[in-house]
């Protein structure tokens, strides 16, 4: 009986059977080391790199200046923040996505990593103002919850927290009025000491160093910046 002999190649003088792991190895390394980026790979590297370049228009001026950009891109980038034509806007995109692709990788990394720094600060800012809001609602619902508040942020005007608190159960509607205005769809109205009582809130809360942005934030989101 004839001996069936497998398909294969020698490789510095060992076989390698077609379909081995060794084969498949030696093929991924033989595609990996020489070939160039598909157009698919080749158009999502710049699709990126173009988006890239439009989130500079929103980072926070700090973190811009200190990138250092090119004069070239900050001028496209000058330009797109001025054009409002929606095909004007495209092409100058298209254009900004051109002279990212010019930069080099530590350039890219760097305005990947400013990116990162404003949106972990707003995601932390975010979670501060949530907090402010949750803390507001327990003070004015829960009687215990000065004592709460006092004891674990003792620096507070203890006097004036409770003083805005005892105004602001004091200018609630009553039950009735307010289940009436609920019940057509209507935002209940918010006070002046409400107002007040989430700055004092969301400025204990606040880290000790957390002062940049801070007077754009002591408003609350949740009313007008009008007083009442």
């Amino acid at each position: 009986m004839s001996r069936k002999f497998k398909k294969g190649y020698y490789v510095r003088g060992h076989f390698v059977a077609e379909g081995s792991e060794l084969d498949l190895e030696l093929k991924r390394e033989l595609k990996g080391g020489g070939e160039e980026p598909s157009k698919t790979e080749l158009k999502a590297q710049s699709s990126e790199l173009q988006g890239l370049g439009e989130d500079l228009l929103g980072l926070r001026r700090d973190l811009f200046e200190a990138l250092e950009l090119p004069s070239k891109l900050l001028e496209a980038l000058e330009e797109l923040k001025r054009i409002t034509n929606f095909e004007g806007r495209r092409r100058q995109s298209q254009f900004v996505g051109k002279l990212m692709r010019k930069l080099d990788e530590e350039e890219v990394e760097s305005i990947r990593v400013a990116l990162e720094v404003q949106r972990k600060g707003s995601a932390k800012e975010t979670l501060l103002l949530h907090s402010a809001e949750d803390w507001r609602e327990r003070l004015i619902k829960d009687d215990t919850a000065v004592a709460a508040w006092i004891e674990e942020f003792p620096q507070s005007d203890s006097q004036q927290l409770r003083a805005l608190v005892r105004q602001i159960r004091k200018d609630a509607p009553p039950a009735a009025e307010a289940n009436a205005a609920e019940s057509k769809g209507l935002a209940p109205r918010k006070t002046r000491a409400w107002r007040e009582l989430f700055q004092l809130v969301r400025e204990q809360l606040a880290e000790p160093d957390d002062t940049e942005g801070a007077a754009d934030t002591d408003t609350d989101p949740d009313t007008p910046s009008s007083t009442s």
